[in-house]
């Protein structure tokens, strides 16, 4: 996997407008920066040049404005940031960071129904996970066992 270097928190925050809006020019993306923060058209210019130079997004020319594209998706790019998280705040323990999100703010109801998706979704991996080592070790034991009688019998 190609290691892609982290965006500065504003960054982060101009992606996340492109992977949300689709490809956007400056002046959208300075509209619709989450944190609401009044910012100048050149600090946002500036940003998403070097989201350009890092290789975070692609920019393309339409008439005099220029578009700028994720070239990355959220998961590839948030994925890294949000292991290291968890790892250097929570120790490595995933339902810790998950119960400090939930208690920062409320879900709607979409945003319920998804989590409980995608909890489901995991507890059916870890359990086929788990059946598979299961079998696996059950299909070694007797072949161990059958050597030990045959070195037995053998022996008297």
């Amino acid at each position: 996997m190609i290691r892609i270097s982290q965006p500065s928190n504003l960054e982060l925050q101009a992606l996340t407008v492109l992977w949300h809006q689709g490809p956007s020019t400056v002046a959208k993306v300075l509209e619709e920066l989450p944190d609401g923060k009044e910012r100048a058209y050149t600090t946002v210019l500036t940003v998403m040049q070097n989201l350009e130079k890092k290789g975070h997004v692609r920019r393309v020319k339409h008439g005099r404005a220029h578009v700028y594209q994720a070239a990355h998706s959220q998961k590839s790019v948030v994925s890294e940031a949000v292991e290291e998280f968890v790892t250097n705040t929570f120790g490595g323990r995933l339902g810790e960071a998950v119960m400090a999100l939930l208690v920062s703010g409320a879900l709607s109801a979409e945003e319920k129904a998804e989590i409980s998706r995608h909890l489901k979704h995991s507890k059916t991996l870890v359990a086929k996970k788990a059946a598979k080592k299961s079998a696996s070790a059950a299909k070694k034991a007797p072949k161990k066992v059958a050597k030990k009688s045959a070195v037995k019998s053998s022996r008297r």
